[in-house]
Protein backbone atom coordinates (compact mmCIF):
# COMPACT_ATOMS: atom_id res chain seq x y z
CA UNK A 1 0.00 0.00 0.00
CA UNK A 2 2.98 2.45 1.03
CA UNK A 3 5.04 1.56 -2.08
CA UNK A 4 6.58 4.43 -3.89
CA UNK A 5 4.18 6.34 -1.60
CA UNK A 6 6.64 9.79 -0.96
CA UNK A 7 4.14 11.72 0.86
CA UNK A 8 0.72 10.92 2.76
CA UNK A 9 -2.27 13.94 3.11
CA UNK A 10 -4.55 12.97 6.64
CA UNK A 11 -7.71 14.49 7.53
CA UNK A 12 -7.83 15.39 11.26
CA UNK A 13 -11.35 15.01 12.86
CA UNK A 14 -11.99 11.65 12.59
CA UNK A 15 -8.57 10.37 10.99
CA UNK A 16 -6.13 10.91 13.04
CA UNK A 17 -7.95 13.02 15.83
CA UNK A 18 -10.79 12.33 17.83
CA UNK A 19 -12.39 15.29 19.38
CA UNK A 20 -16.17 13.27 19.77
CA UNK A 21 -17.82 15.45 16.65
CA UNK A 22 -17.89 18.15 18.70
CA UNK A 23 -17.38 20.24 15.29
CA UNK A 24 -20.45 18.91 13.93
CA UNK A 25 -22.49 18.84 16.90
CA UNK A 26 -21.49 22.61 17.03
CA UNK A 27 -22.42 23.36 13.74
CA UNK A 28 -25.67 21.34 13.85
CA UNK A 29 -26.83 23.05 17.17
CA UNK A 30 -25.74 26.55 15.21
CA UNK A 31 -28.08 26.06 12.73
CA UNK A 32 -31.01 24.92 15.01
CA UNK A 33 -30.50 28.06 17.08
CA UNK A 34 -31.38 29.67 14.06
CA UNK A 35 -34.55 28.52 13.91
CA UNK A 36 -34.12 25.83 11.40
CA UNK A 37 -34.59 21.72 12.06
CA UNK A 38 -31.56 19.64 10.92
CA UNK A 39 -30.19 16.28 12.47
CA UNK A 40 -26.80 15.95 12.95
CA UNK A 41 -26.55 12.80 10.46
CA UNK A 42 -27.46 15.46 7.59
CA UNK A 43 -25.17 17.35 9.01
CA UNK A 44 -22.68 14.86 8.51
CA UNK A 45 -23.45 13.91 5.24
CA UNK A 46 -23.55 16.94 3.51
CA UNK A 47 -20.60 18.82 5.80
CA UNK A 48 -17.94 16.27 6.86
CA UNK A 49 -14.85 17.22 5.30
CA UNK A 50 -15.83 20.57 3.82
CA UNK A 51 -14.59 24.14 5.02
CA UNK A 52 -17.55 25.11 7.83
CA UNK A 53 -19.11 27.87 6.18
CA UNK A 54 -19.77 26.15 2.93
CA UNK A 55 -20.93 23.11 4.97
CA UNK A 56 -23.35 25.28 6.48
CA UNK A 57 -24.25 26.80 2.93
CA UNK A 58 -24.59 23.16 2.07
CA UNK A 59 -27.21 22.22 4.50
CA UNK A 60 -29.17 25.33 4.22
CA UNK A 61 -29.75 24.88 0.36
CA UNK A 62 -30.70 20.97 0.69
CA UNK A 63 -32.95 21.91 3.27
CA UNK A 64 -34.13 24.91 0.79
CA UNK A 65 -34.10 27.13 3.52
CA UNK A 66 -35.27 30.26 3.04
CA UNK A 67 -32.36 31.63 5.62
CA UNK A 68 -29.63 30.57 2.82
CA UNK A 69 -28.40 34.51 3.21
CA UNK A 70 -28.15 33.92 6.99
CA UNK A 71 -25.04 32.04 6.93
CA UNK A 72 -22.75 34.57 7.72
CA UNK A 73 -25.10 34.82 10.71
CA UNK A 74 -25.34 30.95 11.60
CA UNK A 75 -21.20 30.31 10.85
CA UNK A 76 -20.13 33.73 13.17
CA UNK A 77 -22.44 32.05 15.93
CA UNK A 78 -20.73 28.85 15.00
CA UNK A 79 -17.37 29.89 15.96
CA UNK A 80 -17.97 31.59 18.87
CA UNK A 81 -19.73 28.27 20.46
CA UNK A 82 -17.02 26.60 18.74
CA UNK A 83 -14.49 28.82 20.90
CA UNK A 84 -16.58 27.90 24.25
CA UNK A 85 -16.76 24.04 23.05
CA UNK A 86 -13.17 24.02 23.08
CA UNK A 87 -12.27 25.27 26.07
CA UNK A 88 -13.65 22.33 28.08
CA UNK A 89 -12.72 19.63 25.01
CA UNK A 90 -10.67 16.72 25.53
CA UNK A 91 -9.29 15.16 22.39
CA UNK A 92 -7.01 12.40 22.14
CA UNK A 93 -5.60 10.27 18.82
CA UNK A 94 -7.71 8.23 16.95
CA UNK A 95 -6.08 5.05 18.67
CA UNK A 96 -3.00 3.78 16.74
CA UNK A 97 -2.40 6.86 14.83
CA UNK A 98 0.95 8.25 16.73
CA UNK A 99 2.37 4.79 16.36
CA UNK A 100 1.48 5.50 12.58
CA UNK A 101 3.06 8.85 12.58
CA UNK A 102 5.96 7.50 13.61
CA UNK A 103 7.01 4.28 11.32
CA UNK A 104 5.49 7.04 8.43
CA UNK A 105 8.47 9.55 10.05
CA UNK A 106 10.82 6.50 9.67
CA UNK A 107 10.49 5.45 6.07
CA UNK A 108 10.96 9.34 5.53
CA UNK A 109 7.59 9.41 4.30
CA UNK A 110 5.95 12.98 4.16
CA UNK A 111 3.36 13.11 6.89
CA UNK A 112 0.56 16.16 5.84
CA UNK A 113 -2.40 17.12 8.04
CA UNK A 114 -5.08 19.12 5.80
CA UNK A 115 -8.66 19.87 7.14
CA UNK A 116 -11.86 21.48 6.19
CA UNK A 117 -11.03 23.37 9.91
CA UNK A 118 -9.32 26.97 9.47
CA UNK A 119 -6.07 27.47 10.93
CA UNK A 120 -7.00 28.90 14.64
CA UNK A 121 -9.05 25.70 15.27
CA UNK A 122 -6.67 22.66 13.84
CA UNK A 123 -4.17 24.60 16.17
CA UNK A 124 -6.53 24.31 18.66
CA UNK A 125 -6.60 20.78 18.06
CA UNK A 126 -3.08 20.16 18.29
CA UNK A 127 -1.97 21.94 20.94
CA UNK A 128 -4.08 19.85 23.00
CA UNK A 129 -2.89 16.81 21.37
CA UNK A 130 0.92 18.19 21.74
CA UNK A 131 1.50 17.50 18.58
CA UNK A 132 5.22 19.17 17.28
CA UNK A 133 5.48 20.04 13.68
CA UNK A 134 8.50 18.06 12.94
CA UNK A 135 7.76 15.47 15.20
CA UNK A 136 4.54 14.49 14.21
CA UNK A 137 3.51 15.66 11.38
CA UNK A 138 5.63 17.94 8.59
CA UNK A 139 3.36 20.33 7.07
CA UNK A 140 -0.39 21.60 8.31
CA UNK A 141 -2.15 22.74 5.72
CA UNK A 142 -6.04 24.29 6.27
CA UNK A 143 -9.10 25.48 4.46
CA UNK A 144 -7.60 29.04 5.46
CA UNK A 145 -4.58 28.54 3.36
CA UNK A 146 -6.06 28.24 0.11
CA UNK A 147 -8.59 29.87 -2.20
CA UNK A 148 -10.74 27.06 -2.94
CA UNK A 149 -11.92 23.80 -0.31
CA UNK A 150 -12.86 20.48 -0.76
CA UNK A 151 -12.88 18.39 -3.18
CA UNK A 152 -10.88 20.99 -4.81
CA UNK A 153 -7.28 19.75 -4.62
CA UNK A 154 -5.66 22.91 -3.76
CA UNK A 155 -4.39 21.73 -0.50
CA UNK A 156 -2.89 18.68 -1.86
CA UNK A 157 -1.17 20.58 -4.42
CA UNK A 158 -0.13 22.72 -2.29
CA UNK A 159 1.54 20.69 0.17
CA UNK A 160 3.54 18.42 -3.16
CA UNK A 161 4.69 22.07 -3.98
CA UNK A 162 6.09 22.64 -0.46
CA UNK A 163 8.07 19.25 -0.51
CA UNK A 164 9.20 19.26 -4.09
CA UNK A 165 6.99 15.90 -5.03
CA UNK A 166 6.01 16.34 -8.46
CA UNK A 167 4.00 12.77 -9.16
CA UNK A 168 0.55 12.70 -7.31
CA UNK A 169 0.99 8.96 -8.02
CA UNK A 170 3.49 9.09 -4.93
CA UNK A 171 0.64 10.60 -2.41
CA UNK A 172 -1.61 8.36 -0.28
CA UNK A 173 -4.65 10.83 0.85
CA UNK A 174 -6.99 9.10 3.67
CA UNK A 175 -9.69 10.70 5.28
CA UNK A 176 -13.18 9.82 6.98
CA UNK A 177 -15.58 11.09 4.62
CA UNK A 178 -16.43 11.18 0.77
CA UNK A 179 -15.52 14.37 0.37
CA UNK A 180 -11.86 13.67 1.36
CA UNK A 181 -12.06 10.47 -1.29
CA UNK A 182 -12.83 12.84 -3.88
CA UNK A 183 -10.29 15.60 -3.27
CA UNK A 184 -7.38 12.61 -3.23
CA UNK A 185 -8.53 11.93 -6.63
CA UNK A 186 -9.18 15.06 -7.86
CA UNK A 187 -5.46 15.37 -6.99
CA UNK A 188 -4.86 12.02 -8.93
CA UNK A 189 -3.28 10.43 -5.73
CA UNK A 190 -1.86 7.11 -6.24
CA UNK A 191 -3.74 5.61 -3.30
CA UNK A 192 -7.05 7.23 -1.71
CA UNK A 193 -8.35 5.77 1.43
CA UNK A 194 -11.49 6.37 3.51
CA UNK A 195 -11.28 5.28 7.07
CA UNK A 196 -14.00 4.33 9.33
CA UNK A 197 -12.66 5.64 12.65
CA UNK A 198 -14.78 8.93 11.81
CA UNK A 199 -18.02 10.94 10.41
CA UNK A 200 -18.89 8.95 7.64
CA UNK A 201 -20.42 5.07 6.93
CA UNK A 202 -19.05 2.11 4.22
CA UNK A 203 -21.52 2.96 2.31
CA UNK A 204 -21.23 6.46 1.83
CA UNK A 205 -17.34 6.08 1.37
CA UNK A 206 -18.35 3.44 -0.90
CA UNK A 207 -19.69 5.37 -3.37
CA UNK A 208 -16.39 7.36 -3.98
CA UNK A 209 -14.36 4.55 -4.73
CA UNK A 210 -11.48 4.51 -2.64
CA UNK A 211 -8.33 2.14 -3.13
CA UNK A 212 -8.78 0.73 0.03
CA UNK A 213 -11.68 1.34 2.95
CA UNK A 214 -9.90 0.84 6.50
CA UNK A 215 -11.02 0.55 10.11
CA UNK A 216 -8.35 3.09 10.92
CA UNK A 217 -5.43 4.44 9.81
CA UNK A 218 -3.51 1.72 12.04
CA UNK A 219 -4.03 -0.94 9.48
CA UNK A 220 -2.34 1.04 7.41
CA UNK A 221 0.96 -1.22 8.60
CA UNK A 222 -0.76 -4.12 9.21
CA UNK A 223 -1.12 -5.62 5.67
CA UNK A 224 -2.79 -9.06 6.59
CA UNK A 225 -5.60 -7.54 7.95
CA UNK A 226 -8.82 -8.73 6.19
CA UNK A 227 -9.82 -4.94 5.14
CA UNK A 228 -7.05 -5.55 2.64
Amino acid sequence: MLENIKMVVFDMAGTTVDEHNVVYQTLQKSINDHGIDVDLDTVLELGAGKEKHQAIKDVLSFLNSNKTEDSYLIFNNFKKMLDEAYLKLEVKPIDGVEEVLQKLKEANIRVVLNTGYAREIAMNLLNKLNWIKGTHYDMLITASDVEKGRPDPEMIQKAMKEFNISKAAEVLKAGDSWIDIEEGKNAGCGVTIGVLSGAQSREQLEKENPTYILNSLKELFYENDESF
